[in-house]
């Protein structure tokens, strides 16, 4: 099961993903934001939903594409009594984060790009790890990450996922140094102006202020 192309919120996790460690190289909680951002991202370029506004997110079609995760995304939308009442995209990407990252964890190991490992920190407190698998499609995630780097992001999906690096602090993992301070200025300003990674950069930025408040 390698050959169906992958998702948006599938390529993202591969990226952040330490194929070593098996750990997120961002935050944990902003990782999760950015994986339902980039669900709503297909879902929006599939036609399945829209925006109403800035924030509000609207099912314009409900029928199930046939992809596990973009379809568990879907089913988990606010439905039409719910749409006026709280469905906005940043509410979303926080209770979604959770969901429809075991959805790409579970897609990816089917694949086999991921293994799944049980660990327990200092021998009590459980936790999963996920080091890559025996199929190596990170490898290749990251080398189109690089030719879409240099060729200035020329489409769709590259920017999405510039975007949603920046938007989930993943951007300077992956474009570290000054020699990329420039782009990593160009990707905050999609993240700012692309609906789905705005909600994600809220979502993030709310988490920051919270930890900031509680630290004073």
């Amino acid at each position: 099961m390698t050959g169906a192309p992958l998702t948006l919120p599938e390529e993202l996790l591969l990226l952040a993903l330490d194929p070593v460690r098996g750990r997120p190289l961002n935050h944990g909680a902003y990782l999760r934001y950015g994986l339902a951002g980039a669900a709503l991202a297909d879902l929006e370029g599939a036609g399945r939903i829209t925006v109403e506004g800035r924030d509000r997110i609207v099912v314009a079609n409900p029928l199930p594409l046939g992809d596990p995760v973009l379809d568990g995304a879907l089913a988990a939308l606010p439905g039409p009594a719910k749409q006026r009442r709280g469905g906005t995209a940043r509410r979303w990407v926080r209770s979604a984060g959770r969901p429809v990252q075991e959805l790409c964890l579970r897609r990816l190991e089917e694949r086999g790009a991921l293994r799944r490992e049980s660990r327990r920190a200092l021998g009590l407190f459980p936790y999963e790890r996920f080091p890559a698998g025996a199929v190596d499609l990170a490898g290749p995630a990251r080398e189109r990450f690089a030719a879409a780097l240099g060729a200035g992001f020329p489409d769709r999906r590259s920017r999405l996922l510039g975007a949603l690096a920046s938007a989930t602090d993943l951007d300077r993992r992956l474009l570290p140094g000054r020699e990329y301070r420039t782009v990593r200025r160009e990707m905050k300003r999609w993240a700012r102006e692309i609906w789905t990674v705005h909600a994600v950069e809220r979502a993030v930025r709310q988490d920051k202020e919270a930890a900031s408040n509680a630290g004073s």
